[in-house]
Order: structure tokens, then C-alpha cells, then sequence
């Protein structure tokens, strides 16, 4: 099999983020701040403004704020002691810190395979697309070191997989199906990661030009082939029709005449209409010996008026 070049086409989802300030943590240095200076001025010593001032900076470090999606992780000591948030909650400066921010909104992460071949040995390119969630967040955060790389690289590896024994017929035609092996494969493989699959689509299969030209005309030739052989079926309708339509008249000559004329009246009742006629339809209709009679009685009625 070919080398599978894969890429991340998805933005990293940011579970480490760094210091965030608040509005609690601003109020508390300012209070600080105000505290101290004003200490300061009564005993007319810059001391406690100092103190107050580094003890504002160790306080602010304390309330943190989640928001309503998160789910922060706490250490303390590096020990895991639980999981806060949504809103407001505080933690002991420089003995708690939290170390990772889980989103739990559904996240999407395009992926891609590129250059694989299927069962059929056929190279292909595959894009598609994942949603997925996380539904347990200290799994997520504890379990595994960047658990949105690892959801990534796991529906890639899972789709190189499957693309290896479908052959390239199933893969054009049962998208679905393939979608809900995905599904199932990436979710496998994720659950102990605290994540969950909720979905996976396909978005678009590319392959070599000069197949895509070969398919196109094998599909031509095939649906020529079934016309021609509708076009067969037909006539031999017609043929089968036409058989008994004349078993019918061999025991009927009287219905033939007058099927004969109908069918000279509809070609003739047209205004500048030319009806060509068989000898044969002629004969079976008796028109000879009427035709010769009228043609006999006109070259009298012009010889009596030359005399």
C-alpha cells in the first residue's frame, strides 16, 4: 500500500491557557492598592502600601472565572482535587492551580487522507469532517496529554483504515454506511478520552482525472447498451402485436379492407398530405380493378368529346 500523507486542516482547540484576569481578581488588588495607601498616609510610611500591594497581587491570583461552556481542572500540589466551574470559584495561590480549561461545546475538526488506496487498489482523496464533545472532562484532561490532537489523529488513522478495505465502488456509492462505521471506529477508540462521537461526514472523494474519464465512459456505454437492448424489447412487442393483429385479419378480410382504408383516410384527410401506397396494400384492399374501371371510363368520356 502507498504512503498516507495526512494534514490537519482544524484549528487546535486551546485547552492550556495561561493567566486570566477578572473583574473579582481587579477589585481585590485595588482594594489592596486603596488599603495600603491609605495606611500608609496615617502612619506616613510607604511600608504597608508595599505590603498591601504584594498582598493584592497573591490575593488577585485566588477567585477564577469559567464560563458557562468550561470546566476547570484543579491541582493541588500537583495532585488532582477536582473539577470547578461554571462562574465564579477561588483556589489557594501558589498551591492550586489549574492546569486545563475543557470546553464541552461540540467541536468540528476537518481531516483528511490523502493519496490512500482503497481494496481496489484505486488512489483516492478523502476529506471529512468530525463532531464530537467532550462528556467527561477529567478523563479528558487527565487521561490523555492533548485530547483534540488525539481525537484527530484517531479519526484519520481510522479513516485510513477503512478506506483500505472498501473497494472504490462502496466508497462512492454507501457513504452512509462508511459515515456510521467512522462514527463508531473514532468513538471506539475515543470513549476513554471522556470524548464522544456524535457525528462524522464525508464531505467530498477526489479521484485521478484519468479514472473519473474511464468511469464516465463505462457509465456511457452501459446506459447506451440498455437503451438498445429497451429499444430491442419494443420491437419485438410491436412484432408480437403485429402478429396477432394479422391472425385477425387472415380469418377477417373484410376488417382488413376497412383497417386499409382507415389507415389511407389518416394519411390523406392531412391538407397537402402524399400517402404512398404498397402494391401489395393495393391488391388486398381490391383498389386495382376500381382504379383501372375509372381510369378506362375517363379516356372514353375525352375520346367523345374530341369526336
Amino acid at each position: 500500500m502507498a504512503p498516507v500523507i495526512f494534514r490537519r486542516t482544524d484549528d487546535s482547540v486551546a485547552i492550556n491557557r495561561g493567566p486570566r484576569t477578572n473583574v473579582v481578581a481587579l477589585l481585590i488588588l485595588m482594594g489592596s492598592l486603596g488599603a495600603g495607601s491609605w495606611m500608609s498616609a496615617l502612619v506616613r510610611n510607604p511600608v504597608p502600601a508595599v505590603v498591601m500591594a504584594l498582598l493584592g497581587i497573591v490575593l488577585m491570583q485566588a477567585p477564577k472565572v469559567a464560563q458557562q461552556w468550561e470546566r476547570a481542572i484543579v491541582l493541588r500540589l500537583g495532585r488532582y482535587v477536582g473539577m470547578q466551574g461554571p462562574g465564579l470559584f477561588w483556589i489557594v495561590p501558589f498551591v492550586d492551580t489549574v492546569t486545563t480549561w475543557i470546553d464541552q461545546r461540540t467541536i468540528t475538526t476537518s481531516f483528511a487522507a490523502e493519496q490512500t488506496l482503497t481494496a481496489d487498489t484505486v488512489p483516492v482523496n478523502v476529506d471529512a469532517v468530525l463532531f464530537w464533545m467532550v462528556h467527561d472532562a477529567q478523563r479528558a484532561a487527565l487521561e490523555v496529554q492533548d485530547y483534540a490532537q488525539a481525537v484527530s489523529w484517531a479519526a484519520q488513522t481510522a479513516l485510513r483504515d477503512i478506506i483500505g478495505r472498501t473497494p472504490l465502488s462502496d466508497l462512492l456509492r454507501g457513504r452512509e454506511r462508511i459515515e456510521q462505521e467512522l462514527q463508531q471506529l473514532i468513538d471506539q477508540r475515543s470513549n476513554p478520552w471522556g470524548v464522544t462521537v456524535q457525528s462524522v461526514e464525508m464531505r467530498d472523494v477526489v479521484i485521478p482525472e484519468a479514472l473519473q474519464d474511464a468511469m464516465s465512459r463505462e457509465a456511457q456505454a452501459a446506459r447506451e447498451k440498455q437503451a438498445r437492448i429497451i429499444l430491442g424489447q419494443a420491437e419485438m412487442e410491436i412484432a408480437h402485436s403485429f402478429e396477432e393483429a394479422a391472425k385477425s385479419y387472415v380469418e377477417n378480410p373484410t376488417a382488413l379492407h376497412l383497417r386499409a382504408m382507415n389507415m389511407l383516410y389518416e394519411g390523406l384527410k392531412e391538407k397537402g398530405a402524399l400517402m404512398l401506397i404498397p402494391s401489395s396494400a393495393v391488391e388486398s384492399m381490391g383498389m386495382g380493378g376500381l382504379l383501372g374501371a375509372a381510369a378506362l371510363r375517363q379516356d372514353r368520356l375525352v375520346g367523345g368529346d374530341n369526336k
